[in-house]
Formats: structure tokens, sequence, C-alpha cells
């Protein structure tokens, strides 16, 4: 093992999830350095549209054109029944230059170095990865990144970057699971949906009371909430306030959870990340946190956040969530610019309903671009003038200022 005293460490890729080709090219546009996606099968969110073979290879093209990179997920921890599928699956992905593949099942790893041994491997959070020589292990059988167990602490995490030239990487913003590095059985006994094949029925985020055997009508919470317990439902994580800490401790890439989330929330979420980031790197020792990251980071749809175990183990209250302090946005996501045309008129894809003379908020890929301005006049494709917008169609609107392709449009609700 290799020991080293790193004073300063190189500047963290940060990683934004790609649920859909619109995800993808909005994670870029505001910000990211790196996506990850999910082909049709063997990832852990079926339930996002996720990538063909053809849109993987569109992609794939499109970020290598921007000198960015793309990461493909293969982290179902694999039943027999699924290997053939995965040979055949590895490939045709094989023919891609993508950038990674994300594994979490030996077998998987296994399969992959025997059909594709040009592609690097990622080994997933899911392998529950907790220590140095843990990451020694994966890192002489020729994995090239290890996405570290989401129960370290930064001082672990540190003790590992600090003793390894493996890569690192660790979630930094996005939902929690309440069981061992994502590793949940609890759907699958309940619902027979299978968490770790990717089919998760979140049964950790439902409402549960307590029942005595002889009273079987009566209904107890387990703490006291009026509206029952959610024991666990764990907070949302959200690192925005730790820059330095996260910088310290010498991971290679930070990433973002969310691939079934909104373009809205992926963008919103990319570009703090990206502000905050670029900032600190820029100059460490003037470094100074702005309270509109944590501001902007409260209009996207949230659980209490909270720093899950970066600083140890802060006790139930630190951890877990309930109903009350669920908060859905106050910001609705009408729309996203997809081209300019002469004279500032912006064509938008309207995303949700809204009426004209509403004054909205533009937001910008970079914090600095955001404005407000009132939808005095919409127009429809054939330049009619219309008093409603409605989601799926396509309007034209003067904006007041000059706006570019992927800015959005979100109203506070």
């Amino acid at each position: 093992m290799v020991h080293t005293n790193n004073s300063s460490y190189k500047k963290p890729e940060l990683v934004a999830p790609a649920g859909d080709i619109e995800k993808l090219k909005t994670a870029i546009e505001y910000g990211a350095d790196a996506v990850y996606a999910g082909g049709e099968g063997f990832n852990l969110r079926m339930g996002a549209s996720n990538l063909t073979l053809p849109e993987i290879r569109e992609a794939t093209d499109w970020v290598h054109e921007r000198g960015r990179k793309i990461y493909i997920a293969l982290n179902i921890f694999a039943r027999n029944y699924h290997t053939s599928g995965i040979r055949s699956y590895l490939e045709r992905l094989a023919e891609i230059p993508i950038d990674a593949v994300i594994v979490s099942d030996p077998g998987i790893f296994l399969t992959v170095r025997e059909i594709a041994p040009h592609i690097p491997i990622h080994l997933s959070t899911q392998a529950n990865t907790t220590n140095i020589k843990s990451v020694e292990f994966w890192q002489q059988h020729g994995v090239k990144r290890v996405v570290l167990a989401r129960e370290l602490t930064l001082g672990e995490i540190k003790e590992i970057t600090d003793n390894s030239h493996t890569e690192t990487e660790v979630f930094i913003h996005g939902a929690m699971c309440m069981s061992y590095s994502g590793r949940c059985l609890l759907s699958s006994f309940m619902t027979n949906r299978h968490a770790n094949l990717g089919d998760c029925s979140h049964s950790c985020r439902w409402q549960y009371v307590l029942k005595e055997e002889k009273r079987p009508n009566e209904t107890y919470p387990i703490v006291e909430d009026e509206s029952g317990t959610f024991i666990l439902s764990s907070r949302d994580l959200c690192m925005i306030q730790y820059i330095p800490e996260l910088a310290h401790a010498g991971v290679s890439a930070w990433k973002i959870e969310g691939r079934m989330k909104s373009p809205y929330y992926v963008a919103a979420v990319t570009r703090v990340y990206r502000e905050a980031l670029d900032r600190y790197f820029a100059d460490p020792p003037t470094y100074i946190y702005e309270p509109r990251w944590l501001s902007e980071l409260e209009k996207v749809s949230h659980r209490e956040y909270g720093a899950g175990f970066f600083f140890g183990n802060r006790g139930y209250q630190s951890q877990t969530t309930h109903t009350g302090n669920f908060s859905a946005t106050e910001y609705d996501y009408l729309g996203m610019i997809d081209n300019v045309l002469s004279g500032d008129v912006a064509e938008i894809q309207v995303k949700n309903r809204f009426l004209g003379n509403t004054s909205v908020e533009i937001m910008g890929m970079r914090l600095s671009e955001d404005f407000t301005q009132v939808l005095r006049d919409i127009r429809n494709e054939c330049h009619e003038s219309i008093e409603t917008a409605h989601a799926g169609q396509k309007v034209l609107i003067k904006m007041s200022r000059p706006v570019q392709k992927y800015f959005m449009l979100r109203k506070c609700g």
C-alpha cells in the first residue's frame, strides 16, 4: 500500500444523472463533467426511461464532442437467468466508445473483463466498499474507480484517498436509502419488486403505524406524529455547505443522485454544485459559502436535507424524515427553450400549463443568467396569440433579455 501526504487535490469530476437523452443533454449544458445513464436493462433504475443502444451511441458522440464523459450503469445483482442477456448486451455495448461501465456484481465484472476488456470499470456503491483493503482488492483486479459506500465518514474517505492510487467517487446530493449502501430487501419482501434488480417500490417511504394483535382496528404512531411515522425514510443528502470538507477528502468525483428526477431537477442541482466547486478550486483560501446556493436547492422537490454519514452517525433524528418534512417544490417547472429565433423570440417546449400575463423566472445555465419577466404575449407555432400554453405544446415568447437553448422557465407556486 502506498502512503502519501496530500496537502492539495485535483479538482474532482462532477457527475450528474441522465435518465434519458433530454436529461443527459441538460446535465452537460448545466455544467456536468460526466453523466451516468442506464441501458434498457441490467441497471438499478428500471423506472427511468433509460437509453437504447442506438441512443447510447448518439449520446456518447454528443458528449464526447463537448469533451465530457459518459458512464453506463450495469449495476444489478444478476441472477442466473440474466447471464445470457448480459453477455449479448455487452457484445453490442462494446462497440460504443463509452468511458466506463458501473458494476456491482462480481459476475458482471468478470463478464465485462471477458467480453469488453477495453471498457474501464467503475465499482458501484452497491458493492459496499468501506475500507482501504477492499479498494486495494478491486484495484488489483482492474477496477479504475470505486464509488465508496454511503456509510463512510469524510475522515474514512480521506484515509482511503490518501493511501490509494485508485480513483474514488462519492454521492454528494440526492435521495438516500435507509439500508446498507442501498442493498434493500424490504421492497422484495413486501411487493415482490426487487430493489437489487432495479424495480424498487420504495417501501421505506411508506407511512407505518403500530398495531396490537388483539386490537386490529386500532393503530398507534410509533413516534409522536399525527400522520404516523416514517422510521425508514431517510433525509435527502445535501453537501453544498461543505465544499471545502469534501475537497479535503481528496475524492476523484462528486456524484449527484437522480436518474428518475426531472430535467429541471438535474439542471437546478448541477449548476449550483458547478458554481460552488469552481469557486472553491479557483482560489481555496478566499472561498466563501453563499447561502443562495442552498436557497436554489430548496427550489426543487426534496425531503428534508441532511449530511448523511459524512460527519458520522449523528443519531436517528439526523438521518430520518417524515411526511411533514417533505418539500414539494414551491417552483413549478413550466418549460425549456428549444430554440432562439430572431428578435429574441424563444421557442419553448411547454412542460406544465401556464397562462399569459404570468410573471416567471427564466433560469439560465449559470445563476448569474437568471431574470424575471412577465409573459405578455404567448403565440403558438402558427404565430397566433393564445391565452394558455399547455403541456406538450410549443409556443413562441419574446424574451426581455438574451437567452439560449436549454434555458428554463419556472414559476413560484
